[in-house]
């Protein structure tokens, strides 16, 4: 087995990539005593019947979908999202445009919040046109500082040495999502398929534009792919698309609000999905 860690400033051993020239893809193990022999597998814990689900899960796939922000990295970990939605409220103030705004929306410390409340009273302007691009600059920039989601780098590998085709299904930029998979060695695993945000911001999930996009491309049937996400619009998009979802939380509230929108599989570290993988 080939191993080798990749840039971004955050390597260790939940980055560390299993190539895809490997014909039997195994754990990445931590520095906590889990070793390859299944012994300290999350699957002979108790929890052998949620191995055993997403097992299942990949089996089906032929197509694996995944939301970027989240399942692959933190893309704001550094570049805080807060800051970004704050310069994209006082840059529209700046053009004497705060009552665009209700109180709710300049507070919500959300950068996607402030651009489609922008589409939604002025859709398909220059402003728009110009608020979406300074965003993705924005974005752009956090991709040098954004934090890898703990073992999904190898994930990615594995699956890919599986057989199994990736895609990127986000509402962030494209050009943001290259850029980050290529500052990680990805590029590979995905390209082409990489479908983000675009002029049309209605398009934005929770409507499953995007993930449509890459069905067809890769022609899959909606049945044969699964979807990768964190909030409860890629759950939503995954569900009017017909794509089998799974869940990834990092933490408690993210559980919380995709077990509320009906997420039924949600897991809390990508590690058990690889182990899930590395079995199938």
């Amino acid at each position: 087995m080939v191993r080798r860690p990749l840039g971004n400033h955050h390597d260790g051993p939940d980055t560390l990539l299993v190539t895809s020239d490997t014909t039997r893809t195994k754990q990445v193990a931590a520095d906590t005593g889990n070793d390859d022999t299944g012994n300290d597998d999350p699957g002979n814990d108790g929890t052998g019947n949620v191995t055993e689900h997403l097992r299942e899960l990949i089996t089906r796939a032929r197509v694996v979908l995944w939301d970027f922000d989240g399942p692959i990295c933190r893309l704001f970990a550094g570049h805080k999202a807060e800051g970004v939605a704050d310069g994209l409220v006082e840059w529209l103030e700046g053009r004497g445009l705060h009552g665009l705004l209700t109180d709710s929306e300049r507070e919500s410390l959300d950068p996607h919040v402030v651009l489609r409340a922008v589409d939604r009273r002025h859709p398909g302007s220059d402003l728009v046109t110009e608020l979406e691009e300074r965003l993705t600059q924005e974005e752009l920039k956090a991709t040098a500082t954004a934090m890898p989601t703990a073992w999904a780098d190898p994930l990615i590998r594995t699956l890919v040495a599986l057989k199994l085709r990736l895609a990127v299904t986000t509402n962030n930029s494209p050009r943001v999502a290259a850029t980050y998979l290529a500052s990680r060695g990805l590029t590979s695993c995905f390209a082409p398929h990489i479908y983000g945000r675009t002029q049309e911001l209605s398009h934005l999930k929770p409507h499953p534009h995007c993930l449509n996009r890459a069905l067809r491309a890769m022609g899959s049937a909606p049945a044969t792919a699964l979807m990768i996400g964190d909030t409860p619009s890629d759950f939503l998009a995954a569900s009017e698309a017909g794509v089998p979802f799974l869940g990834y939380a990092r933490n408690e509230r993210k559980e919380k609000l995709l077990r509320g929108a009906g997420a039924t599989t949600v897991v809390n570290s990508l590690e058990t999905v690889l182990t899930a993988a590395r079995h199938t």
